[in-house]
């Protein structure tokens, strides 16, 4: 499918290619996008982004390689100077709390389409606030967690939802996601998020930010509220859900479920989307299954325990900033092709009288979850260079891009499935 015209230099920009997930964009563009793109991989080390080049040429020896773009993130009048002039920004340069906001700022004044890798609710929630207007004049679609956080979760329930309306002729009542099995190692990059995160949040902040539907756009018609859970589970984390399993505490339940929250308001007032609103008593949570409940325990206790030191000790912070893998190193090679993740859900209908159905759905990715993560964003560009979205401008998440979306993760390598089942 062609791209669409425009009037900018690139159709496409890799800002941060010389990072762990950065790199594996600009891998995964060559191998995978067509040959006649129009792109640049950017950043401040020149000689890095040409090492990036080189390896991109060697990859695929039959395409010029990517043009050469010198930015520094943290520099509004380059990096707007640099947005410009592409049709489509991927920015995987975090932490983005950090250093994050001079990219947004840029392509929500420009008219610059938007799209990061970040798993920083909090940050995402404030880049919301102050640059939604931008967007919305400028004609931007800026959608941030485009990952692995929260990419998988989002669509999952998409989809979820989509079967019950399709096949039942029903609303979604509420989503459990489950995070059925994970086999892989963090990169210094992602350590330094979670420590930074905390640097520039007070708890408070954090608090507001994970509010119920705080990142949607409208407000829930029926008081805001999470799904009840009894002493046991708010003290030991594990619980039974049919048909998922024993599961646990999930570290991604915070940045997956304002994503997510985030997207049924969107559905509920994007004119061409309303059909695929999940309903107005929809509720979303997400666990990660443990092997058995001693497993469970240890995992919420290990999470608990971890982010209340981290959030509330800047002494622990700075240690653990001397021990932990720099950032832009991560897995070797032969450790990504040993990873692979799975995810498992369950979708009730919302009925006036009690029924024994249920969607479920199941998605997977077998490498490594940078991989996964560079994907997504990749065939995010992809789809908003290719297709009519039916989007003005402003802050969107995954599932807005549609069908077209889940058709190239498809292709990409994520693979999901859904069912109508008994409860």
């Amino acid at each position: 499918m062609p791209f669409k015209k425009h009037n900018r230099q690139y159709d496409l920009v890799v800002f941060g290619a010389t990072g762990y997930t950065g790199r594996l964009a600009a891998e995964y563009i060559t191998a995978n996008f067509p040959v006649n793109a129009k792109w640049a991989i950017a950043g401040r080390s020149e000689s890095k982004l040409q090492a990036v080049a080189e390896d991109c040429k060697k990859l695929n020896p039959d395409r010029d390689p990517p043009a050469i773009e010198m930015a520094s993130v943290d520099d509004d009048e380059q990096m707007s100077a640099l947005v410009k002039r592409t049709f489509v920004l991927i920015t995987t340069v975090g932490p983005y709390s950090a250093h994050g906001e001079h990219a947004v700022r840029a392509c929500a004044e420009a008219g610059t389409h938007y799209l990061d890798i970040t798993g920083e609710s909090p940050w995402t929630y404030k880049m919301i606030s102050k640059y939604e207007k931008s967007a919305r004049e400028s004609g931007a679609i800026l959608i941030p967690q485009m990952g692995l956080e929260s990419a998988p979760a989002d669509l999952c329930t998409w989809a979820l939802a989509n079967t019950l309306r399709k096949q039942m002729d029903v609303k979604t009542r509420d989503v459990t996601i489950s995070i059925h099995n994970l086999r892989a190692a963090p990169s210094g990059g992602t350590i330094s998020t979670v420590l930074t995160l905390f640097d520039h949040f007070t708890v408070s902040e954090l608090a507001e930010a994970g509010k119920p539907f705080t990142h949607s756009p409208v407000p829930h018609p029926n008081e805001p509220k999470r799904p009840s859970v009894s002493i046991q589970q708010k003290i030991l984390g594990v619980h039974y859900v049919p048909n998922l399993g024993t599961v646990t505490t999930a570290l991604t339940n915070t940045p997956d479920q304002a994503v997510v929250e985030r997207s049924w308001g969107l559905l509920s007032v994007i004119p061409s989307r309303k059909d695929e609103f999940y309903g107005p008593n929809f509720h979303w949570a997400e666990c990660h299954r443990a092997r058995n409940w001693f497993h469970g325990v240890i995992i919420h206790l290990a999470i608990v325990i971890g982010v209340l030191l981290v959030a509330t000790g800047r002494p622990v912070r700075a240690v653990l900033r001397r021990i932990v893998p720099e950032a832009g190193t991560g897995p070797s090679r032969d450790e990504m092709e040993k990873e692979e993740v799975e995810w498992r859900g369950i979708a009730n209908p919302d009925t006036e009288t009690p029924t024994d159905k249920q969607a479920f759905c199941r998605a997977w990715y077998k490498g490594s979850m940078y991989a996964l993560t560079a994907m997504f964003c990749c065939e995010g560009a992809r789809t908003i260079l290719e297709d009519d979205l039916g989007l003005d401008g402003g802050f969107y998440t995954p599932c807005c891009l549609g069908q077209g979306l889940v058709d190239r993760a498809h292709d990409g390598g994520f693979r999901m499935e859904t069912r109508i089942q008994d409860k």
